[in-house]
């Protein structure tokens, strides 16, 4: 990614000096700077606001409630994991963070899961190994496609740059990150199923 946003910078420096625009180049990365440490300010109040309710409600076992009522849902997610494993818990506060749209305080706790996951798999296999598991996998596409009722990033985002009804967003996201979810579930339920099936063919 670094090399990918050099060469675009390069690539438009060029551009710049070959047509004569060099200073209007200078001009729009100067400005840009200044957009981006205001845009800056503006995320870490929202981000310092919801990773502050997020704390509260895990000291307040209201995550602890959450990851209870979204039980049946991840029980049908990761079927291998055990009942009352603590990763449940990080997995169901990940999804209830990304569910209301903030994808920062979401990342804690989906850190956290994945290190359950990978301690549960070394677990199951009695030694480490370098492939993610299944419960990863599905955990990473489920993280990736996250379903988000209130996208509070991209409302802000509207919001610092003067849009006239930041929250307009909320339908389109809805739907659109609902069937990436649906379709992302699918996909894991389906290469879940080829693997037990490839399973069933190795036994004898």
């Amino acid at each position: 990614m670094n090399y990918l946003w050099g060469l675009m910078i390069l690539i438009g420096v060029i551009y710049g000096a070959f047509t004569g625009n060099l200073a209007a180049v200078t001009e729009a990365a100067l400005s840009s700077a200044k957009e981006a440490v205001t845009l800056c300010i503006t995320m870490t109040g929202v981000m310092a606001f919801w990773v502050g309710i997020m704390q509260i409600a895990e000291q307040a076992s209201i995550l602890d409630c959450a990851a209870k009522a979204l039980s049946p849902i991840l029980r049908f997610l990761f079927p291998r994991i055990p009942k009352g494993h603590r990763a449940y818990k990080y997995i169901a506060t990940n999804m209830v963070a990304n569910i209301f749209g903030l994808g920062w305080a979401a990342t804690p706790a989906g850190l956290s899961a994945m290190k359950e996951l990978d301690e549960l798999a070394i677990e199951n296999k009695n030694q480490p190994s370098k492939k993610a598991s299944r419960e990863m996998c599905t955990f990473l596409i489920i993280n990736i496609s996250s379903l988000q009722i209130i996208p509070v990033n991209i409302i802000a985002y509207r919001s610092q740059y003067g849009s006239v009804n930041p929250s307009y967003i909320v339908g389109p996201a809805l739907m659109a990150t609902a069937i990436s979810t649906l379709a992302g579930v699918a996909f894991c339920k389906a290469a879940e199923g080829i693997d037990v099936i490839k399973e069933r063919r190795r036994k004898p």
